[in-house]
């Protein structure tokens, strides 16, 4: 079974199923509801701010006021693409990392309260699959995404209000918050290298994923080098807790600029840039015995060719992290409460949602902010 979106497509007869699940058309809707802005993802490169009419909610759900919502990785790869084949299919709303205070409760629901100021997650296992009975909630056959985190509200469905919703402490700011989801996944990272204190740990990239690899792996113990692009993301890196930052020259050319910066090979590589280039690299620069984690997920149907002597006469142990679980979203936001993980290190950039399309094209075209801060008001 694949995954079911939030946002497919499909007949608006449907409440739970439609193209805008959070919002009704203006067109469809004979009664007045409060009007909100949101942005709609129509195709390659086509997101559009507008005005939609917030839908009732239906039993089990809560409404959250977005008060901040950060751009990511994989939205941009989402905005180039038009679509993402696990998660939304438009026309659909955009974004997915968010934290905010629930505005409106069902009658059902008990365990909330108009007030509470929570971080929800971007998905939420069915927890009855064999994956989900086998402690892998992150590969389930039905995860439930939520999309939408670019507008002014949001609608969480019923099975993410009872798996992954969390209160936040009165002192957490919300836009550290909204790092949850993506450091749940470098969360699930760590956890499935198993990183020793005193190993040494090469991270291939200095984007968002690349830097809170940087942060939980130095928290971890180990001896960090990071290689990457843009000067100050390598200098972020540095402190983060990085031992070294090396910058990929002109040439483009990763393992020499590695090689000549770090001496010997590394126990533990993690590629976090998701080209084949990059995954090709990460097996040439981890030492015998070592591990790899391909964490960067590459363009659907790339093809990478390895060198099969290297990997089984090296005993190389390879792997590839994805997405998190209900456990790893916990974990995560202690990170973050704890101060091990602070919002200020990712976030240089703000944007009014109204010029959310403006912001993706810079994005397109190689703006370097790290994050940027989504404000719907």
């Amino acid at each position: 079974m694949c995954p079911r979106s939030l946002a497919e497509p499909l007949d608006l007869s449907q409440i739970q199923s439609a193209a805008f699940y959070f919002f009704w058309p203006l067109q469809t809707i004979a009664v007045a509801l409060p009007i909100v802005r949101a942005a709609i993802l129509y195709g390659k490169e086509d997101v559009r701010v507008e005005a939609v009419s917030e839908r009732p909610l239906a039993p089990g759900e809560v409404r959250i006021r977005i008060e901040a919502a950060l751009t990511c990785g994989t939205d941009l790869k989402v905005f180039r693409r038009g679509y993402h084949a696990k998660m939304i299919v438009p026309p659909a709303v955009f974004g997915h990392e968010l934290a905010g205070v629930i505005s409106e409760v069902h009658p059902s629901v008990a365990s909330w309260r108009v007030g509470d100021r929570v971080v929800v997650a971007n998905s939420a296992p069915c927890g009855v699959c064999f994956y989900c009975q086998h402690n892998q909630e992150n590969l389930c056959d039905d995860l439930l995404f939520l999309n939408g985190a670019y507008a002014e509200s949001i609608v969480v469905p019923r099975r993410l209000v009872q798996k992954n919703l969390y209160q936040l402490e009165p002192e957490t700011r919300f836009e550290d918050a909204a790092l949850t989801e993506p450091l749940a996944c470098v969360v699930q990272g760590v956890e499935e290298t198993k990183l020793v204190r005193g190993e040494r740990v090469l991270i291939i990239g200095a984007g968002p994923i690349g830097l809170m690899f940087t942060r939980l792996a130095f928290h971890a113990g180990c001896l960090v080098s990071v290689v990457g692009r843009g000067e100050a993301r390598l200098q972020t890196a540095l402190s983060l807790g990085a031992v070294q930052a090396v910058p990929v020259g002109g040439d483009g050319n990763l393992m020499n600029a590695v090689k000549l910066s770090a001496g010997s090979a590394f126990d533990v590589v993690i590629e976090a840039v998701g080209k084949p280039e990059t995954w090709q690299s990460a097996v040439r620069l981890v030492r015998k015995g070592g591990r790899v984690n391909f964490f960067g997920g590459c363009p659907s149907d790339t093809v990478v060719s390895f060198d099969t002597g290297l990997i089984h006469y090296s005993n190389l142990t390879l792997l590839a992290s994805f997405h998190h679980t209900p456990k790893t979203i916990q974990k995560a936001l202690g990170l973050i409460e704890t101060g091990i993980i602070q919002g200020s290190t990712f976030i240089n950039g703000t944007c009014r949602l109204t010029n959310l399309p403006d912001l993706f094209k810079a994005m397109a075209a190689g703006n370097s902010a790290v994050k940027t801060l989504i404000q719907a008001g």
